[in-house]
């Protein structure tokens, strides 16, 4: 039987910035497949778009239900759903 070992600020420290980066990836990552597909395979990528945004009104909501929602996770997260739309507008100009 295993016991539970109670964790140090050191360690959720880390896996708070692990998950700050892992979001990152994935955002961007996805918003290089959306250009990628509309000006390679000129198509619309909507579905991958709105992965994007619904994420980080998720991780939005989440926050500030639990009253946390402030300062500069705030900040991340209204930068990315901005950038993702800027991009959406931009690859859908640049798509006519």
């Amino acid at each position: 039987m295993t016991t539970m070992v109670t964790r140090d600020e050191r360690e959720t420290r880390i896996d708070l910035a692990a998950c700050r980066i892992e979001y990152l990836v994935v955002s961007y990552g996805l918003l290089r497949i959306v250009a990628y597909r509309s000006f390679v395979n000129g198509e619309a990528a909507w579905d991958l778009i709105g992965l994007v945004i619904l994420g980080g009104f998720v991780g939005l909501a989440y926050r500030a239900s639990t009253g946390v929602a402030a300062g500069r996770w705030t900040l991340m997260l209204l930068a990315t759903i901005a950038i993702a739309g800027i991009v959406a507008a931009l690859i859908t100009l640049a798509a006519r």
